[in-house]
């Protein structure tokens, strides 16, 4: 009999799924359970959000285990060559999410430029702020795409319908799908420095850790507005802070951060950024499809043995 270590939670079918499929399904709770090195014995799979971390402490101490699931998509919080050196199989699913993700870049794009968050606040303190509140359009700005994966595309196509310039780069060749997106590639370079906004949808690697950092910051339009929500650490905080701080750039949208939960907020209140807590991907839409997918390739996984 097969066991599946739950180590975050899953939408409720998923499990349901994978029980009707014949697995045995554990639900961890990390109060009561203990360390991961202990429990992870036994199991031959584990699945995982963003908030449990599969170590190579985790991957060594493990005795049967062949395969590790990130129910989303960046695989930061697991050790892949650990686990590629003890031939255990590392998958995700970057299918589910990418809609909602994409819908909360303009989220937090339009409540930049609009003071959505002021604008409610000071209504809610029975202050009519009208004048103090003139915002910007998203028509005709320009708008970078650091990194045209399965999300960086579907925020292409929203920013073709509110008619703005869109520019795309990447490690990889994306020719071929800008030419279907009807958008323009670019070098990195140009995307900092000719961007009114610059949004980042890569994976946080040694690569990109702090790609968009101080000297970054320095060449860009002080009226752009950057938008993080793929991973904290491709944006240097502490550059960031001090650019807001120096009116370098005209704000932030940030969904992720280094500490997750934050250990030093000043960032977060500042009056130039709007925050959320990591919650791209949380709608019922694509918790659902992660869910659905974890499932299938759980399944498909072990249907092969």
């Amino acid at each position: 009999m097969v066991r599946v270590l739950i180590a975050d939670p899953v939408a409720e079918s998923a499990q349901k799924r994978l029980e009707k499929a014949g697995l045995t399904v554990v639900i961890r709770k990390p109060e009561t359970d203990g360390p991961l090195e202990k429990q992870i014995k036994g199991f031959e799979c584990i699945v995982v959000r963003s908030a449990t971390k599969v170590t190579k402490e985790v991957i060594a101490a493990s005795d049967k285990l062949k395969l590790i699931v990130r129910a989303g998509v960046g695989l930061d919080n697991v050790d892949a060559e650990a686990a590629k050196a003890k031939g255990i199989k590392v998958l995700n699913t970057p299918e589910g999410p990418s809609v909602s993700v994409a819908e909360l870049v303009f989220g937090l794009m339009l409540s930049l430029i609009r003071f959505l968050p002021l604008a409610d606040r000071t209504m809610k303190e029975e202050k009519w702020e009208k004048k103090k509140l003139e915002g910007t359009e998203l028509y005709k700005k320009t708008l970078g795409i650091v990194g045209l994966g399965r999300i960086g595309a579907e925020v292409a196509k929203r920013a073709k319908s509110f008619d703005m310039d869109v520019l795309a780069y990447d490690v990889i060749d994306i020719s071929k799908s800008c030419k279907e997106l009807g958008i323009k590639r670019a070098e990195l370079k140009d995307i900092i420095e000719k961007s009114d906004f610059v949004t980042l949808h890569v994976p946080l690697v040694p690569q990109t850790k702090g790609m968009i950092g101080e000297k970054e910051l320095a060449r860009m339009k002080k009226t752009v507005y950057v938008i993080n929500t793929s991973r904290g650490g491709i944006v240097d905080e502490a550059a960031l802070l001090k650019a807001l701080d120096a009116g370098t750039i005209a704000g932030a949208g940030l969904d992720v951060y280094m500490d997750e939960p934050p250990k030093d907020w000043k960032l977060v209140k500042h009056p130039k950024v709007v925050a959320t807590p990591h919650i791209a991907s949380s709608t019922l839409e694509a918790q659902s499809r992660i869910g659905e997918l974890t499932v299938d390739k759980v399944i498909a996984e072990f249907a092969k043995k």
